[in-house]
């Protein structure tokens, strides 16, 4: 009897709730490009949305475009198509990291959560990251 109270509903607890130093977040892309004068530095500090380095040049569009394609290139179906379409569309980084999440489901769907882990982290170095919060600092 004793030993059944200590599997009480406490000790069910999620890890989710806990800070994980091997999850890290991954931030969409700035709406604003990187600036060329101090005078838009200053502009872009004081009014960006997001840090300096979360605005990445314009001309890295067609690469990530492209690796975004690669990450569907075996996936053969008409959904796969009809992403690879939008992907060809996206008129900037930001848009392309709200289409991540099309990728990773198809890509699981066809092969493995694995594998649309594994792509879903290739495709994740072209945006701006951050170390998960503490659970102790306040939002």
């Amino acid at each position: 009897m004793r030993t059944t109270r200590l599997f009480n509903r406490w000790s069910y607890r999620s890890t989710l709730s806990l800070p994980s130093s091997l999850r890290v977040e991954v931030r969409p892309p700035s709406l604003c490009h990187a600036p060329d004068s101090a005078w838009q530095r200053l502009m872009f500090w004081l009014m960006a949305p997001a840090p300096q380095h979360a605005a990445p040049p314009l001309n890295r569009l067609p690469g990530v475009r492209d690796d975004f394609v690669v990450a569907l290139a075996d996936v053969d179906t008409p959904e796969a198509r009809s992403l690879a379409d939008r992907v060809g569309l996206a008129r900037s980084l930001r848009e392309l990291w709200h289409l991540r999440s099309d990728v990773y489901r198809i890509v699981s769907l066809r092969h493995s959560q694995y594998e649309a882990d594994q792509r879903l982290a290739e495709l994740n170095r072209h945006f701006p990251t951050r170390a998960p919060r503490s659970g102790l600092v306040p939002l």
